[in-house]
C-alpha cells in the first residue's frame, strides 16, 4: 500500500551563513574563488530536504509565491559539508526547478513552471533519496521573490 508523503523544504540558515562568510572572506582578502568553486550569490539561500523514507516516487511540487517573482531551485548532487569542502559547480544537478508568478497573474492563478524540467527534477530527487537522508538545495530568489514570500514542498508516494 502506498502513502502520500509531503516534505517541506526548510531553510538552513547555518549553512547559508557559512557560505556567505566564505564569500566575505575572499572579498576581504582580495582572493579569487577556487577553480570550479560555486560561491553563494546575495539572492540565494541554502535549503534542505529531510527524507523520512528512502523508497519514494515523485508525485508533485507544491510551490506558493505570495507575490510576483521567480524562484529557481538547484539541487546538489552529493552529501555536502561546506565546513569541510567548498561547493563546486560540478556538484549542481540539472535540470533546475524554475517557478514563477507574473505581476499580472490573479492571486488564485497557479504558480507556473517548466513542467517537463520540474517533473524530471522531482524524479531525480526521488532517485537520490534512496541513498540519502538529507539533500541540500540552492534557492535563488528573483524579480520580487524572497524567502518570506515562498512556501515550497515536494510530494512523493512511499510504500508503507
Amino acid at each position: 500500500m502506498s502513502v502520500e508523503l509531503e516534505l517541506p523544504f526548510r531553510p538552513d540558515t547555518q549553512l547559508t551563513e557559512v557560505m556567505r562568510l566564505r564569500v566575505q572572506s575572499l572579498q576581504q582578502r582580495g582572493q579569487k574563488r577556487q577553480d570550479g568553486e560555486r560561491l553563494l550569490l546575495p539572492n540565494e539561500a541554502v535549503y534542505r530536504l529531510d527524507f523520512s523514507k528512502q523508497s519514494l516516487r515523485f508525485l508533485r511540487w507544491t510551490v506558493q509565491l505570495a507575490q510576483a517573482g521567480r524562484l529557481t531551485i538547484t539541487a546538489t548532487s552529493q552529501l555536502w559539508t561546506p565546513d569541510l569542502t567548498n561547493l563546486m559547480t560540478r556538484q549542481l544537478l540539472e535540470p533546475a526547478g524554475v517557478f514563477w508568478r507574473a505581476a499580472d497573474d490573479a492571486s488564485n492563478t497557479p504558480v507556473q513552471c517548466y513542467e517537463a524540467d520540474a517533473h524530471e527534477f522531482g524524479e531525480r530527487i526521488a532517485e537520490l533519496a534512496t541513498v540519502r537522508k538529507v539533500m541540500y538545495f540552492l534557492f535563488a530568489f528573483a524579480e520580487g521573490c524572497s524567502p518570506e514570500t515562498v512556501d515550497c514542498s515536494i510530494a512523493f508516494t512511499a510504500d508503507s
